[in-house]
Parts: structure tokens; C-alpha cells; sequence
């Protein structure tokens, strides 16, 4: 059985980004972004995906957050589409609800080859989370989703707490992500499209 391990390098003027990825992990996680709250949202990924899971992040922070963010969002991306390989045998679909406390995440997610994002959350969340810009959510997963090619639906349809918000995001998509990616024991071998190609 092929590993499925995606490793990507991405260095810029602003960054300088390593991550790597095995879809077949057990959750382990080592993670610096410089971002503290960052790095606890992808600890979640993770650990809730059950991916192995590594990423350095060296960034401009003494501009702010915004290259660290987004670039490590763009190395994942490309890291989990390089994991997926041929995308054989794989369930392709995959969908979880994540309560946490007030706040509910629906996540749905297709991989698709096709890149596309639907995002919704609460209004007039707590504009930050420690030194993380609520309002990169919706970037991280739009960079996310334009690298790894995948459709994914994302929806918040009620939350009172920035952190809980942003939070079951996450642990909503490391599960959906997790279900569409695992193999499935009927489609060995199979590309799970009309097309025969993802």
C-alpha cells in the first residue's frame, strides 16, 4: 500500500514555510506557525483528522500575521493534494457537524479537483484571538481549497464566542477532510467519478 505523504517548501520575501502531511497518520502533530491560536487550530486538524502532521513557519510578524497565515494555508494545501496522489479507492465525499459548547460547524467537502469555497459564519465576531485576525478564517480555507483542489462548504450558523466560532471550524473540517480521504474497502483500486479522473 502506497504511502500517502504530501511534503511541500514554499519560500517567499515573506516566509518561509515547511509542511508535511501523511493522511494514514495517528494524529501526531508538531506545529510553529508564530501564531499561537493558528497553532492550536491546526493541532486540531491533526488530531481530529488523525493526520501526521508537521509545520515550520518562519514570517514577516513584525508586519503582522497576514503572510504567516495565509502561506502556511497555501503549503497545506498543495501538501494535502500531493498526499492524495491518484486518488484511487478513496470515498471522495465527506461531511461532519462539530458542536462546541454555543457554536455549531457543518463542513462538507468534495475532492473534487475543482477548487471552490462556501463560507459562512456568524457576524460581528471579536475582531481577534490573541494576535489572530478573525477574519482570516475564510482565507486560510480559501487558500487551503485553491492549492489542495477540493470543493468544501463551510457553515456557522450560530456561535456567541470568537474562539468556539473558529475553533469547531476546524475540528469539523479535520473530520470531513478525514472521511473523504480514507480508502474504501469496496473501491480498491477505483476512481470514484463518472470521469474516471479527480
Amino acid at each position: 500500500m502506497l504511502n500517502r505523504v504530501g511534503k511541500v517548501e514554499r519560500t517567499t520575501k515573506e516566509t518561509s514555510v515547511s509542511v508535511e502531511i501523511d493522511l494514514d497518520g495517528t494524529g501526531q502533530v508538531n506545529v510553529h506557525t508564530g501564531v499561537g491560536f493558528y497553532d492550536h487550530m491546526l493541532d486540531q486538524l491533526g488530531r481530529h483528522g488523525l493526520f501526521d502532521l508537521t509545520v515550520k513557519t518562519d514570517g514577516d510578524l513584525h508586519i503582522d500575521t497576514h503572510h504567516t497565515i495565509e502561506d502556511t494555508a497555501l503549503a497545506l494545501g498543495a501538501a494535502f493534494r500531493q498526499a492524495l496522489g491518484d486518488k484511487k479507492g478513496i470515498y471522495r465525499f465527506g461531511d461532519c457537524t462539530v458542536p462546541l459548547d454555543e457554536s455549531l460547524a457543518q463542513v462538507t467537502v468534495d475532492l473534487s479537483g475543482r477548487p471552490y469555497l462556501v463560507h459562512t459564519e456568524p457576524e460581528n465576531m471579536a475582531p481577534m484571538i490573541g494576535t489572530y485576525d478573525t477574519t482570516m478564517t475564510r482565507h486560510i480555507l480559501e487558500s487551503f481549497v485553491a492549492q489542495a483542489q477540493i470543493a468544501l462548504h463551510v457553515h456557522v450558523p450560530y456561535g456567541r464566542n470568537a474562539h468556539h466560532i473558529v475553533e469547531c471550524q476546524f475540528k469539523a473540517l479535520a473530520r470531513a477532510l478525514r472521511y473523504a480521504s480514507e480508502r474504501d474497502p469496496r473501491a480498491e483500486g477505483l476512481i470514484p467519478s463518472t470521469k474516471g479522473a479527480l
